[in-house]
């Protein structure tokens, strides 16, 4: 008789949920002490539905931030469930009820009076938060939900998809508030932007090297043996030679690249390398996507 599989919560499911819970926590503390302590005093805007909760709330002051957000967040949930999954939706729903916490009752002042370095050091701030969430299994809400939705559907890149829906709010952000605030608001939004790229991926950014050698079968053994990552031998034709090739190629982590260039000079000196950056690599032993 054939027994029917059960699921069971392992001690290391609970060791991942809260892990991922307390990266939820830490991201939105972050982005709320620069909401709070930088942008509101400043009067600049947010990116994406950070910013237009400050704009109703600038339209409608008796309403509070954080009720606001979560109203925001409705929809987007929705399409969370539907395009990416259950887990990201509820670690989302986590992630954004614990920011709305933080956006009512985090509060440090942060005394920087010039506005350039203020909109910058908001910007650092929210990217190296806005990077913590998103590299749990969930988002803080907002354009982060429909930046990993864009992400898996079309690889776009999370800061890009942050960076496009930005612009209505700095459209908005100069009718309410002002140009000057729009500009210093642009500033924020780009460090920020490139600030979650190189949190989620650029840290652990994949390389993609092609070698032509002569000696390519003590290279090959050399990145099976001290490396452990796999290969692929790709026949090739010399154009001006017209011989007969073998191109290795192999994907790396940032780390190893170094460590894999030094051992093809130590084999090759005269080794054709080409090193080239990926957007996003798939596979269980060197991808570098998120698992949402």
């Amino acid at each position: 008789m054939k027994i029917p599989y059960t699921p069971t919560f392992t001690l290391a499911d609970l060791r991942q949920v809260l892990v991922n819970l307390l990266m939820l926590a830490a991201g939105g503390t972050i982005c709320a002490v620069a909401v709070n302590g930088i942008i509101i005093p400043h009067e600049f805007a947010a990116s994406s539905a950070t910013g237009l909760t400050l704009i109703i709330k600038e339209l409608v002051p008796a309403m509070d931030v954080g009720v606001i957000y979560m109203l925001l967040n409705i929809p987007l949930f929705l399409g969370a469930m539907m395009a990416v999954g259950r887990r990201f939706f509820f670690y989302s729903l986590a992630g954004t009820i614990i920011f709305s916490l933080a956006l009512a009752f985090v509060h440090v002042d942060l005394r920087v009076e010039n506005d350039i370095l203020a909109a910058v050091f908001a910007g650092i701030i929210i990217g190296i938060g806005g990077g913590i969430t998103l590299r749990s299994q969930g988002s803080a809400g907002g354009a982060d939900i429909l930046s990993v939705m864009l992400m898996k559907r079309f690889s776009i890149p999370l800061g890009t998809t942050v960076l496009a829906l930005n612009l209505v709010v700095l459209s908005l952000t100069a009718v309410v508030f002002s140009l000057d605030a729009a500009l210093y608001t642009l500033i924020q939004i780009y460090v920020a932007a490139k600030l979650i790229d190189l949190v989620v991926t650029g840290l652990s950014q994949r390389k993609e090297v092609m070698i032509i050698s002569k000696h390519w079968p003590e290279i090959n053994r050399e990145i099976l043996r001290d490396l452990r990552r796999g290969t692929t031998i790709i026949p090739a034709r010399g154009g001006f030679s017209g011989s007969e090739e073998n191109m290795l190629y192999a994907v790396v982590n940032f780390q190893e690249i170094g460590q894999l260039k030094t051992m093809i000079r130590t084999i090759d000196p005269d080794a054709f390398v080409v090193v080239t950056e990926t957007m996003e690599v798939m596979n269980y032993r060197i991808g570098n996507q998120p698992h949402w």
